[in-house]
């Protein structure tokens, strides 16, 4: 688990965005999307530089995305093997899956 709470970025496009948090000069933690008008958000892709990993940073990542999703009210379709096996951590989530 993360001993710190980062300030995360949500980045947007017309397309999909991202989810960023800046570490340290040049090093910087992500999570990417991509999501059509009225359809879920398609997480594709999560990094962590190695010398951050095992912090919990990634799964910050992730529960800024159901955060929103929650509020927003749309659902997440898991591409990421990492936010894949964070859904089945979670079936608290589960009402925000998007279905096949």
């Amino acid at each position: 688990m993360a001993d710190t709470e980062y300030a995360i970025v949500h980045e947007k496009s017309p397309a999909g965005g991202r989810y960023v948090i800046d570490l340290a000069p040049g090093l910087e933690a992500e999570m990417t999307y991509r999501q059509a008008a009225d359809g879920p958000m398609v997480i594709d892709h999560t990094g962590v530089p190695p010398q951050f990993e095992g912090r919990g940073i990634a799964l910050q990542l992730v529960k800024a995305a159901i955060a929103d999703a929650r509020e927003k009210g749309f659902k997440i379709k898991p591409v990421c093997p990492y936010v894949v096996v964070q859904f089945r951590r979670h079936p608290d989530w589960a009402d925000l899956l998007a279905q096949a």
